[in-house]
């Protein structure tokens, strides 16, 4: 085994020995497998190892029965700013939601347009004797009513993760929700009123658009960049220019790019925010599923009483049926509390039990590290098939967490119209255009790999391809 992985890691360092000193350039091909098996005294099946790996990580790429080529490093990148007009939008978005949302979740051969990475890695056996542990223990209490600001034991739970991640939480201005969309919807209703404006990524989570809409409020969108979250500088212009009563954003790991926010940019977007008496609200449902060496930090861990509200959820890591999530809004905790009672009165006395044991037991962290590794595992794959079968200058993104990568085709392929067809063909995705309050990202998709991988699933992604280079043929004068 290790001297396996040894031969496999100096393929490897071989590889990047031919890259430094110029023998291979961008675009040309590595040698075939066979040849460098021959010349390294090595196994053919080690060789492939090293180039799987190496085209997992987007160095190089395959063409089907041509070998593998040099991946020239910004070919498939996403661009890292675009402009953007700083005005605010009014949202119509919830049809073409509806529509969509239908769709995705209706039986699909390849179902890459629900985001549920649970399903990557189940945790179903241990939840149900979680489950049976917690009637026991409850006995009639399971019949009444839940606090209306959720159970004390779930809320110390999620408490004390905090305190590990060294932020100071109060209990009193916690209150448990109807998942992570409740707790978003409460935190806005806290600080707008209708026809308020709201600054949002852009591209973003499209039921934070929906929010938006039926709220009554307008849409600012800020972009984002692929690797460091929202663009602080276009933030700065757009709030000089209008006012803006709060700001969403996903500072640990936006959906639909995965990308994390450094820490000191975390920072400087809260001072910002500060400064123009802008309240933030943190969407951090996929915190817990990042492929960093550590934890992002919450932006409430360096803010004062009022100036953050965070919302997180169950639904991305533990179990989505269960419909639990979270806020902290300190200074805001008496308003949410309003907004929770007339909105659901409490939540699942249940499933708030079970996820309590669950995070007690210490099984929530074991199936959350196994969980992050098989994810990271499926994004390689689906990276690898885009690059393989999608045509030439896609481009992607490469994201640092959850369960989601972002897609920009040819400006000529109308993500709706793919959708559609793709549908046809038992193929779910997400057209882009619902990640934008106005019209943007016509010619983007997502696709999730938080799923059981299959084989078949690489056949998907080839015929998926294939529709693409189609649509894109019709195109052509």
């Amino acid at each position: 085994m290790q001297n396996g992985q040894f031969l496999y890691q100096r393929v490897i360092e071989v590889i990047n020995d031919m890259i430094s000193q110029q023998v291979l350039k961008p675009g040309e091909k590595l040698p075939s497998l066979r040849k460098l098996a021959m010349q390294l005294s090595v196994s053919i099946p080690t060789v492939k190892q090293a180039y799987y790996h190496l085209e997992g990580q987007g160095r190089i790429y395959s063409k089907e029965k041509s070998g593998y080529f040099l991946s020239d490093a910004e070919q498939n990148a996403l661009p890292r700013r675009c402009q953007l007009p700083i005005n605010p939008t009014e949202v119509n978005k919830q049809s073409l939601i509806e529509q969509v949302y239908e769709g995705i979740h209706a039986p699909h051969q390849a179902q890459f347009g629900i985001a549920n990475p649970v399903t990557a890695m189940s945790n179903e056996a241990v939840l149900a004797k979680m489950m049976r542990s917690a009637l026991k223990q409850a006995g009639e209490q399971i019949l009444h009513y839940g606090a209306m600001d959720g159970l004390m034991k779930l809320k110390q739970q999620i408490v004390q993760r905090y305190l590990r991640m060294g932020l100071s939480v109060s209990l009193d201005d916690m209150v448990i929700t109807n998942g992570a969309q409740e707790a978003l919807a409460i935190a806005l209703q806290c600080v707008t009123r209708p026809g308020d404006v709201v600054a949002i990524e852009s591209p973003c989570y499209f039921g934070i658009i929906e929010l938006i809409e039926n709220l009554g409020l307008r849409a600012l969108e800020i972009p984002v960049c692929p690797d460091d979250g929202l663009w602080l500088e276009d933030l700065a212009d757009a709030l000089t220019q209008h006012e803006v009563k709060a700001c969403v954003c996903s500072s640990s790991i936006n959906n639909p790019i995965g990308s994390v926010m450094p820490e000191a940019r975390r920072q400087s977007l809260l001072k910002m925010l500060v400064e123009h008496e802008v309240v933030l609200i943190e969407d951090d449902v996929y915190g817990d599923l990042h492929f960093t060496k550590h934890r992002a930090k919450p932006a409430q861990f360096h803010a004062q009483p009022g100036q953050v509200i965070t919302c997180g959820s169950f639904s991305k890591t533990a179990a989505p049926s269960y419909r639990i999530g979270w806020m902290l809004a300190p200074r805001y905790v008496q308003r949410a509390r309003r907004f929770k009672r007339a909105l659901s009165c409490s939540s699942s006395l249940i499933n708030q039990w079970v996820l309590a044991e669950y995070l007690a037991s210490g099984a929530y962290d074991r199936h959350i590290k196994k969980l992050r590794l098989r994810l990271q595992e499926n994004k390689q794959k689906m990276l690898c098939c885009i690059r393989r079968y999608f045509p030439e200058h896609t481009r992607i993104s490469d994201p640092r967490g959850g369960c989601v990568i972002w897609v920009e085709l040819d400006i000529k392929i109308d993500g709706g119209k793919l959708f559609n067809k793709a549908m046809a063909e038992g193929i779910s995705l997400t057209p882009g255009q619902l990640f934008s309050a106005s019209e943007r990202f016509q010619n983007c998709i997502r696709l999730s790999y938080g799923l059981p991988w299959q084989e078949t699933h690489e056949m998907s992604l080839k015929r998926l391809g294939e529709l693409i280079a189609t649509m894109h043929d019709e195109r052509e004068p």
